[in-house]
């Protein structure tokens, strides 16, 4: 019996989607609830599960159309026996123990990597679209060469030499056309500034060497440096709460809740998932929901529900190596945290030069609602509780 295949009803939010890849060609056994194609929002990448189990019939759509929900997508016979696999969609399945995000998927099935040349990519279980990238450019780079070179070859010809010049063109993906207009939207819309201090991290790198063994022991999560800083924040949101707040029409909103997002960078783009209720959440909770976050933003699994929202925005260039920087505010929340890297500076403390772990911090705010008085006391608040973290666990 014949299926139809069809494009799940896509959340509220999202008008369409472009099939990006298809997991399965015509011919190929399907297993009931085996995902058949990627579909890529403006936010996510969602699978379309087959419904039965049988054989791949006919695809109706090809990878790059723009579909809405209940397309007629393909065609599935149920129950059919499939034909010999082949060699390109194996390739990529045939690693059963690496985990391949999305984009990693479609780059192993176009280059049509070999199982081994797979596994070799993959660091801790994982390859990304970048390892994949890697290794396909070393095999044609290789190729290439033992095609090319003659028997008494020829000298290199200088740099300086080279006419030839190349450039590629490749479209945005959905996630990527979202940030640029989100992000024009929030410098356009809003009257953004930014205010900055600086944070000695010497309490905070003491606890977290005091107590790192035991933490992770008992709740089987590191103690990072992120779960300090959403405290912080939460803390300085409590005491002014226009920063918590958004814009709607001619109306602030005040947010009697703290649902904290933290920027996330993927293959894809940018991406905020949000903790709720941040302020209800232990230090382990916090860096658990991050790290879960983090995982399935990166293999491309994080639902729809994961980014929407959130009262107030984290993000943390340190991590790339950032020293300073004017995050932009991820409208419609009106400010978000740029934290930074930490590096040891010549600090004054009791009249003696010491060096410290220091870290600049940057608060970027829309100023339609929030002042500077407001922006620069947020900030020292997040800095009074993390140079004394006591202040954290007793509100004060």
């Amino acid at each position: 019996m014949s299926v139809e295949i069809r494009v799940p009803q896509l959340p509220e939010s999202v008008a369409d989607a472009t099939l990006v890849a298809w997991r399965k060609e015509p011919g190929q056994a399907v297993s009931r609830d085996e995902n058949l194609a990627d579909l890529e929002t403006d936010k996510v990448v969602l699978e379309v599960p087959s419904t039965v189990s049988g054989v791949l019939k006919e695809v109706r759509v090809s990878a790059g159309t723009i579909v809405k929900s209940g397309d007629l997508l393909a065609i599935l016979e149920e129950g059919a026996v499939a034909a010999a696999p082949s060699a390109k969609v194996a390739s990529a399945a045939a690693a059963p123990d690496v985990k391949l995000s999305p984009a990693a998927k479609r780059v192993a099935e176009e280059q049509q990597l070999a199982p081994a040349a797979i596994a070799a990519a993959a660091k801790g279980g994982r390859a990304s679209k970048a390892d994949l990238l890697a290794v396909a450019g070393g095999a044609a780079a290789k190729s290439a060469s033992a095609q090319s070179a003659p028997a008494s070859a020829a000298p290199a010809v200088p740099a300086a030499a080279r006419t030839g010049r190349t450039e590629q063109r490749v479209p945005m993906t959905r996630l990527r056309q979202r940030i640029a207009e989100r992000l024009v939207q929030a410098k356009t819309e809003q009257a953004m500034l930014t205010t900055f201090n600086e944070i000695d991290l010497t309490a905070v790198n003491e606890l977290r060497t005091h107590y790192k063994d035991s933490f992770e022991k008992k709740h089987g999560v590191k103690l990072g440096f992120m779960s300090f800083f959403v405290k912080a924040v939460i803390e300085g949101l409590k005491r002014f709460p226009v920063v918590n707040a958004s814009i709607e029409g001619n109306e602030i909103v005040y947010h009697e809740y703290f649902d904290i997002g933290v920027a996330v960078s993927t293959e894809r783009g940018l991406m905020v998932p949000v903790l709720r209720n941040a302020d209800l959440l232990g230090f382990a909770d916090v860096e658990k929901g991050i790290a879960a976050y983090a995982q399935r933003a990166r293999e491309g699994t994080i639902a729809l529900e994961d980014l929407s929202g959130g009262t107030f925005s984290i993000t943390n260039g340190g991590v790339f190596g950032s020293l300073l920087s004017t995050p932009i505010v991820n409208s419609p929340q009106s400010a978000i945290l740029g934290m930074h890297k930490t590096q040891q500076r010549p600090m004054v403390v009791d009249g003696q030069i010491v060096a410290r772990p220091m870290m600049y911090v940057a608060l970027s705010y829309d100023h339609r609602i929030i002042d500077g008085r407001e922006s620069v006391q947020f900030l020292a608040t997040v800095k009074e509780c993390l140079e004394d973290p006591g202040r954290i666990l007793l509100g004060v």
